[in-house]
């Protein structure tokens, strides 16, 4: 076999490696392995071969061949030549060689070899093109052999063999010898040979694998001179088990059952079965019967031993059946053995034989009375009912010796047939006859015929017999009266020793007890075949054959014959007979004779008394010779007294008795051979059962010849076997029945041999093989009659089997027998049950335990015979053995949640039971259900259960797990929770008591698919609306509502989306329905585009479609419309037909937690109201009608939208003081600026029909709105009474339409109910933005903050963060409040800045509530530009200036222009739109302008499509000043309400201490008495105070962060004070004077303290003591005491000054906002853990305190330059830090 070498680039075939070869001689780097095929190559357009290659060479000598080169190019060619490295290779051009296109050249290369070795070199050609070369190789011969690289076997099974084979050539020039090696499953044939150059050799491969697998070895071939060389073949074979199966009809434990039916003896019945191969390889198989128990007939019979089956194929294999004995049950297993199977198949074959059933017509046939010399004939049917042929012959004399002969004695008689015979009387003599004619059956019991007749003469009438005198006669029979003559029986029936009773038979007189023993008992009636044997055979044998100690039994007959038979097979001769009178009375005797027949009898006729014997003489006289002769001679004997019927009565009649003698004989002569007979036995064997008791079995001999043959059976060969009749004739063509009689004894040999001697010479003989043994009963159990029981559950119970089989000849019945203890724990089944002869059945054995303990348990096997039930049984006795233990089953999860499922769907999982105990355990489960569903009476929770299991009881073996199957199928929007509990099963299957255990819960959520909407965003001309405004612009809430509702019954009529409807206003099935108001705006404008954000909030995916009418309508062909539409369907058929509205995408698919963007857009194109009716269909779920309802305005039209025409207000409770500010919003949807005003007329008429109280106010009934913005319309609602309050108040706009609005507000007692908060819900809208529009970059951590409930003059924060997501742009971004009073009330830090990309900003957000309760909804705006466009927009304006500078002075005229230019510098000028003159031009209108400063300029501020045409009609290129950038707008929704102080106090006592209340911003009514007029002068405006304020805390706050002012204050803490004689204190005022001077401001409480004012007093104090003593100790003291009591007044007193309260607080959130910061860009961290520093004394902190806050900030600084890049907070982040558990950096 080739290896693989590496590959030469210029030619895939020649490798750089070669076989090994130890003449080799390296002379280059390149390699070669042996000869290729010469190939031309074509080079960078030069075709040449790849390689040179020199054989049959010899050293010494010069070899020469050329190299053709050939061009191919287009172009001439110029080519270097590189002659070879080594010397062995040359050639005389090594200069340039010059190729035109399509010329050759030749290039000669010599060889000079000096050793016998290969060589290899090569040249090279350069050409302009690249570098090539050409091999030179000198090869010498060696031995080489190509074989293939793998070859592949076919498939077969284990223990099987497969094979093929291969080809391989000897590809070298010289002859080479070659030995297989491969290891086993693998044969090579042959293994060894030799090969001629170029020869081919076939190998057979074969597979022989002994088991299922992937086969792969490698097949190593040794060639050479001495097996130098190798290589090698990859051999791979599959092996599979093979998988025979056997198919039938039947199926019974175990096995397969072929039956075969009911049969009839001696028939063949073929069946078919059929043998599956169901592997995918071939396998082969053997069938072969079981052992069968010894001497029994073998009945079937299969032709097919073996054989082979392809895979996937079915072989039909025939079985016959023969059956031998009559009514026997069949039975015998077939055994499917196939190599390499795991398991062997068995076939049960089965039948039952069956004989015919024939009668007939009459059991008496009655010739009457008859004259003497006459003869009469009567007809009989012979009846076969049955469908198998029934062979008959009547055992009655075929010639004349018999007064009653029959024309057809013997014949075969179809099935279902009958036949009609022809019996003829012809009496010889003058008395009644009576013969009891006997029908042989052949594998039947005989059939008996009556024949009764009576002939009278002149002289002789003897009693007339009737059949009645028959039935009377078998009664005395039976009665032991038919041995006493009639005469005497009536003499005693005269003495009333017998009676007769209702039938007319004698019968005995009642017998005293005490003669009862002495009485005789009756017979027993015989049966047919007891009845012909007694007949036909002598007294001894009666007497041998029967006990006579059994009384019942018959005696010996009334009359007997002794011989019965005489035979005269040695020529003429003369015998005698016999004949015995048993009876009480004397008898007369007369033969039946005939004058023709070879056989005469003397005398004819006798008398003979009782108990006397008497002898008749037969001779046997032949007429001729070499004739067989055989008769049956009669004599009928009778009582002498019914001579004459005057002598007996009538009813004491008694029959005749018929003796038959049967003779046979021949008339050959000495020395002369007999007739060779043509005689066919049914069958030769005679088997009978194996029990010892008297049985009985009949063949068939049938003459086929056409010569009678004698036959003889020697009585004497066999005694044990009697056989009946032991000789006679059969004629030509006819049959005789041998009947059989024996009784099996053990003592039998296994064969007896019965002689049966035809035609009287012992050269014609056959020998009869009778089977009559006795057997002992036996039957086996498989595994040795052990049973060992798995461990069983305590109350549960385990099931074994067990395969019983009948060893024996004879069907076996049986019965297990258990003792009392084991019989409460063991049953098997069926406990009784027949077997027939090797029939073995499975037995079902159950091992209930009671208790835990191991049972040792023997239970018997009784069986017996079934024809004799009453013999001896014999025993088996078995040991049974079983482990009983408690089991107890868990669930491998105790809780499964199976999540939402939706509602009529069926969900499926599977409960994992787990059995830990040592035992298999029966179980039963039960299911509980439980649903929980708030909105349901308690009653409506009973449903029915939707949990369906499957293996609801079964059993799980010990350590196992069983899987099961549930499924359940919500019926409704609920929770559904089911317990699985389990019974333990007890043997009989019920449920051992106890309660049930818990195995586990299933929880389940019923739901319906829904979805939320998550987020809200505009574009296009709403863009400037906030979040709140459009999250109620849409009623989003509603929306949200009707989500999670459940869909009522007829919103799921379509469970899909639907085609159902044929108008153009399809069917609604839904009752919920809502507005999508897309609000108004100008012909013209950007499209109104809402982006909504639905998610699936559940765990079941949602299929969502947004359907338009015409999605829901059936489209009808052309000729079905009606063309007849209304106004509205006109209407909606032009908004479907211009797309005005439009939905992307119309559907789509969520799957749980996964959200989509929907785009809403409205185009305005149309001027008026446009509404179209959308139907959001949930897939199995809910159906809103979405009512989509857009405006567009005329654009020189003045008009306010309203988003709806009722506004409720907040609900306000009745008895306050300062109700809270509301907001009403106007929006101006034209292009015009407009004025409105609020007529309160309705206002006055309220507030009279209250009693004159303000019920509902308006703060600024009149304003302005710019076009696209929204007026703030402040109201207050103040309710007198716990009801609703409605008013219609009309708005008037100037130089517009006017329209109403009704306003309603609720007013309640807040002591029945808590005020209404901002916290509770009622503000859905949410904080995050989860839509991103298209081109934003930066993003708000959150765009609605709520502050909740807050007290009036309190100031709230919060922390924003402003992130650029960008990886490339940086941004500008600026703040910008919409309104004045925003502007008053919220502030945000910083206002502007930068954002480079990725870089997050930290906004703080404050909210300064004003003194009076109010809501409030603020919108803020974040304008952001890319700084690229700013400064691409600077440059553009740049050069346009200068380019507008340049046309100042420049102008370029062209006669061809000349008028168009004119025209342009016109425009240009007069800032005019030039007007088309030729055609109408459709002009669209610009979007609202969304700034005042835009505003000014009207509709004509931006330039015009007509403007920007200009430069195209002109066709030069006209400059327009750039635009600035179009700043993107971020929306940011703040939201509180503020209640005043008491209210708050009182609703929110635990809040109250969370916020700082600002006492200079409170309302002046509540500023009555704290003075604060003394600080700041009470008539400066609000605006001064608050500069005042500003200035005052950002100088202080300056000063405390100054390190120079912080130095001095250390440094002049310290300073000695000089000592001025000049300055003396003053003296010491009186503390009363003191507090005087004091500013009554001071009493207000102020928790923390300021700037201590105690250092001029200690001063002052330290200089006074310092210059003068006091005069006493007391004075010293009590001035001390005076002057601290006035410092701690005075600091009490600046404690409680606002401004300083004001002060401390913004320091305190100063600082915390400034460590916020610092932790947001890394300089802080806030999780470091505290750290205990050892600080030095006071004293040197003191004299270091300035050094150490220098080094500090020399330290800051450099931790400034060394600060580490912070990671961003994401655009999504919370406002509440994020602080990590990391510890920083040692």
């Amino acid at each position: 076999m080739l290896t693989d070498n590496p590959v030469n680039p210029l030619n895939p075939g020649i490798p750089f490696g070669g076989a090994h070869n130890p003449h080799r001689k390296r002379v280059s780097s390149l390699r070669s392995r042996g000869l290729q095929k010469r190939t031309q190559n074509c080079f960078f357009g030069v075709e040449t071969c790849a390689e040179l290659v020199w054989e049959d060479w010899e050293p010494g000598l010069e070899y020469t061949k050329s190299l053709f080169l050939r061009s191919v190019h287009g172009k001439l060619q110029k080519i270097t030549v590189r002659p070879p490295e080594s010397k062995f290779f040359n050639t005389p051009y090594s200069q340039t060689i010059l190729l035109s296109p399509g010329t050759s050249f030749s290039l000669p290369v010599t060889f000079q070899p000096l050793e016998k070795c290969e060589y290899v070199d090569t040249i090279e050609f350069q050409g302009k093109e690249g570098t090539f070369q050409v091999s030179l190789r000198a090869v010498i011969p060696h031995h080489d052999l190509k074989v293939p690289d793998t070859v592949i076997l076919p498939p077969c099974a284990a223990r099987h063999s497969s094979q093929t084979s291969f080809l391989f050539r000897n590809s070298s020039k010289l002859q080479t010898r070659f030995r297989w090696y491969v290891d086993p499953p693998f044969q090579l044939s042959p293994e060894t040979g030799q090969l001629k150059p170029g020869e081919e050799c076939r190998v057979t491969v074969e597979f022989k694998p002994q088991q299922a697998a992937v086969c792969q070895a490698e097949a190593c071939c040794a060639f050479g001179d001495d097996g130098e060389s190798s290589c090698t073949v990859l051999l791979r074979g599959l092996s599979k088990y093979p998988r025979l199966q056997i198919s039938s009809m039947g199926q019974e434990e175990g096995c397969k059952v072929l039956e075969f039916g009911s049969v009839a003896v001696g028939d063949t019945h073929e069946k078919h079965f059929e043998i599956y191969n169901l592997s995918t390889v071939s396998a082969k198989f053997s069938l072969s019967w079981l052992r069968r128990p010894p001497l029994m007939e073998s009945v079937f019979s299969c032709e097919v031993h073996e054989g082979k089956i392809a895979p996937h194929s079915v072989l039909k294999v025939p079985v016959c059946f023969s059956p031998l004995t009559e009514d026997l049950i069949s039975v015998d297993y077939l055994c499917l053995t196939c190599p390499g199977a795991v398991s062997e198949d068995l076939l049960k074959v089965s039948g039952t034989s069956i004989g015919p059933i024939v009668s007939l017509s009459t059991s008496v046939l009655d010739f009457g009375c008859i004259e003497e010399g006459t003869e009469v004939t009567h007809n009989i049917q012979i009846i076969n009912s049955s469908a198998v042929l029934a062979h008959y012959q009547f055992d009655v004399d075929t010639g004349s010796h018999s007064v009653f002969s029959l024309d057809k004695p013997c014949g075969s008689l179809p099935g279902s047939s009958k036949l009609t015979l022809h019996v003829k009387f012809r009496p010889q003599n003058h008395i009644a006859y009576h013969k009891t004619m006997i029908c042989l059956l052949l594998h039947r019991e005989p059939l008996f015929l009556d024949l009764i007749g009576t002939c009278h003469s002149e002289q002789l009438k003897p009693a007339i017999l009737k059949p009645r005198h028959l039935s009377v006669y078998r009664l005395n029979l039976l009665r032991g009266l038919t041995c006493y003559p009639p005469d005497l029986l009536s003499s005693l029936l005269e003495k009333q020793r017998l009676k007769r009773d209702d039938s007319g038979a004698l019968q005995m007189q009642e017998i005293p007890a005490e003669d009862t023993c002495n009485s005789t008992p009756p017979f027993n009636p015989r049966s047919p075949l007891e009845e012909y044997f007694h007949v036909n055979s002598a007294p001894e044998a009666e007497t041998e054959l029967y006990n006579t100690s059994n009384s019942t039994r018959f005696p010996v007959p009334h009359v007997t014959v002794q011989p019965p038979e005489l035979l005269f097979y040695d020529g003429p001769a003369s015998k005698s007979v016999s004949i015995t009178n048993h009876t009480k009375g004397k008898i007369c005797l007369m033969w039946s004779s005939e004058a023709e027949s070879p056989f005469s009898i003397s005398p004819l006729s006798c008398e003979l008394g009782p108990l006397k014997t008497t002898a008749f003489r037969v001779t046997y006289s032949p007429n001729q010779q070499n004739i067989f002769h055989a008769a049956q001679l009669e004599c009928f004997t009778f009582y002498k007294v019914l001579r004459d019927q005057r002598n007996v009565e009538d009813q004491n009649l008694c029959p005749p008795w018929c003796l038959t003698v049967r003779v046979s004989g021949h008339s050959f002569q000495p020395g002369k051979e007999h007739f060779t007979p043509n005689i066919s036995l049914q069958h030769p064997q005679v088997v009978f059962p194996g029990l010892n008791q008297l049985a009985y079995r009949s063949i068939l001999l049938k003459n086929t010849g056409d010569l009678p043959v004698i036959f003889r059976l020697d009585p004497e060969e066999c005694p044990s076997v009697c056989v009946l009749p032991s000789s006679g004739l059969v004629p030509p063509g006819s049959h005789q029945i041998l009947t059989f009689r024996c009784t099996p004894s053990p003592d039998h040999s296994s064969s007896i041999p019965l002689t049966l001697q035809l035609n009287a010479t012992p050269n014609h003989a056959q020998v009869l093989n009778v089977v009559a043994v006795a057997e002992k009963l036996s039957m086996s159990v498989e595994e040795g009659g052990s049973l060992f029981f798995q461990p069983t559950a305590v109350g549960s119970c385990s099931e074994r089997t067990l395969r019983v089989k009948n060893l024996s000849r004879v069907p076996v019945e049986f019965k297990w027998r258990l003792c009392g203890s084991d019989r409460r724990v063991l049953t098997v089944l069926p406990n009784t049950d027949i077997l027939q002869p090797n029939e073995s059945k499975v037995q079902k054995w159950s091992f209930a335990p009671k208790e835990e303990m191991m049972y040792n348990m023997k239970p018997s096997l009784t069986f017996w015979p079934v024809q004799t039930p009453q013999c001896k049984k014999s025993r088996l006795t078995i040991e049974a053995v079983g482990l009983a233990s408690k089991g107890s089953l868990q669930a491998e999860h105790p809780v499964i949640d199976l999540g939402e499922v939706l509602v009529e769907s069926c969900k499926s999982f599977e409960v994992p039971l787990l059995n830990d105990s040592p035992c298999a355990v029966s179980y039963s489960l039960t299911t509980q259900q439980s649903v929980t569903d708030t909105g349901l009476l308690e009653d409506m929770t009973q449903d029915p259960l939707v949990l369906e299991m499957e293996n609801v009881k079964g059993t799980i073996p010990a350590d196992c797990r069983l899987p099961i199957r549930c499924s359940v199928r919500p019926a409704r929007r609920a929770h559904y929770c089911w317990t699985i509990s389990y019974h333990i099963l007890n043997a009989s299957g019920s449920a051992v008591e106890g309660e049930p255990q818990s195995i586990c819960h299933v929880q389940a959520e019923g739901v319906y698919p829904t979805m939320e909407v998550m987020d809200v965003r505009s574009c296009g001309n709403v863009e400037g609306l906030s979040k709140i405004q459009l999250w109620r612009l849409f009623n989003l809430d509603t929306l949200n509502t009707y989500l999670r509702r459940d869909p009522s019954p007829s919103e799921l009529t379509f469970r899909v989306p639907t085609r159902h409807s044929f108008r153009q206003r399809p069917s609604i099935f839904t009752s919920a329905m809502m507005d999508f108001s897309f609000r108004a705006a100008p012909l013209g404008s950007d499209p109104t585009s809402i982006l909504l954000l639905f998610k699936n909030p559940g765990s079941i995916p949602v299929e969502w479609s947004f359907l338009f009418p015409e999605d829901q309508q059936i489209e009808l062909e052309y000729w079905a419309e009606t063309g007849d539409f209304s106004p509205s369907e006109l209407h909606l058929m032009k908004i479907q037909e211009h797309r005005l509205f439009s939905i992307s995408p119309r559907s789509g698919k969520l799957q749980p937690g996964q959200q989509k963007t929907v785009q809403f857009t409205y185009r305005h194109e149309f001027v008026g109201t446009d509404r179209l009716p959308v139907l959001l269909k949930i897939s199995c779920g809910r159906e809103i009608l979405l009512n989509f309802t857009g405006i567009t305005v005329e654009r020189d039209r003045r008009y306010i939208h309203l988003s709806s025409n009722r506004h409720i207000f907040a609900p306000m409770a009745i008895g306050g003081f300062s109700p809270p500010k509301q907001v009403y919003e106007l929006y101006n949807a034209g292009t015009l600026p407009l004025r409105y005003h609020f007529d309160t007329t309705p206002l006055e008429e309220l507030m009279e029909e209250n009693f004159n109280h303000p019920i509902l106010q308006c703060i600024n009934p009149g304003g302005e709105i710019e076009p696209g913005h929204t007026a703030l319309v402040e109201w207050i609602f103040s309710p007198l009474e716990a009801k609703t309050y409605s008013v219609d108040i009309p708005i008037h706009v100037v130089e517009g339409d006017s329209m109403f609005v009704t306003f309603e507000g609720q007013g309640f007692d807040e002591r029945e109910s808590e005020p209404i908060q901002v916290q509770d819900g009622c503000i859905t809208v949410p904080c995050t933005q989860r839509i991103p529009v298209p081109g934003q970059v930066v993003f708000l951590s959150e765009d609605r903050v709520c502050f909740g409930d807050i007290p009036v003059c309190s100031r709230s924060t919060r922390i924003l963060f402003l992130t650029n997501v960008s990886y490339t742009d940086q941004v500008l971004y600026k703040w910008n409040v919409t309104s004045t009073e925003c502007q008053q009330t919220v502030t945000i830090c910083p206002m502007s800045g930068r954002l480079a990309p990725g870089e997050s900003v930290l906004c703080i957000l404050t909210i300064q509530a004003s003194g009076s309760p109010a809501f409030y909804q603020q919108d803020l705006l974040c304008e952001i530009t890319l700084v690229n466009m700013l400064a691409q927009y600077h440059k553009d304006l740049r050069q346009w200036e200068e380019e507008t500078e340049r046309q100042k002075y420049e102008f370029t005229l062209t006669e061809k222009d000349l008028l168009q230019t004119k025209q342009l510098d016109t425009c240009t000028q007069e800032g005019a739109v030039p007007k088309q003159k030729t055609g109408k031009r459709k002009y669209k209108t610009l979007p609202p302008i969304r700034s005042s400063d835009h505003a000014v300029g009207g509709p004509s501020a931006r330039p015009s499509r007509a403007e920007q045409r200009v430069p195209q009609q002109t066709g030069q290129e006209r400059r327009r000043r750039p635009e600035p950038p179009c700043p993107t707008l971020l929306h940011l929704g703040v939201t509180a309400r503020s209640h005043t102080l008491m209210e708050y106090q009182t609703h929110f006592p635990s809040q109250f201490n969370t916020h700082y209340i600002n006492r200079s911003t409170q309302p002046k009514h509540s500023q009555s008495g704290t003075g604060e007029g003394c600080h700041l002068p009470a008539n400066l405006p609000p605006l001064t105070d608050d500069i005042i304020t500003h200035v005052l805390n950002s100088l202080l706050q300056s000063l405390l962060d100054e390190p120079q002012f912080q130095q001095s204050l250390v440094e002049g803490d310290t300073e000695q004070v000089l000592y001025f004689t000049q300055l003396r204190p003053a003296p010491a005022p009186a503390l009363p004077a003191l507090l005087q001077t004091l500013p009554a401001g001071f009493q207000d409480p102020v928790e923390m303290s300021g700037v201590s004012i105690a250092t001029p007093a200690k001063t002052y104090t330290r200089n006074c003591s310092t210059a003068e003593r006091p005069r006493s100790e007391c004075d010293q003291k009590s001035l001390k005491e005076l002057l601290e009591e006035t410092k701690l007044k005075v600091q009490e007193s600046i404690r409680r000054f606002p401004e300083f309260c004001d002060l401390l607080e913004g320091i305190l959130l100063n600082t915390l906002q400034n460590l916020m910061m610092e932790a947001f860009l890394g300089e802080l961290v806030l999780t470091t853990r505290p750290r205990i520093i050892a600080l030095p004394p006071s004293s040197s902190r003191k004299n270091s305190l300035g050094s150490n806050r220098q080094s500090s900030a020399e330290s800051n600084k450099g931790k400034e330059l060394l600060r580490p890049l912070v990671t961003s907070p994401s655009p999504y982040m919370s406002t509440q830090a994020k602080v990590s558990n990391l510890e920083p950096e040692q």
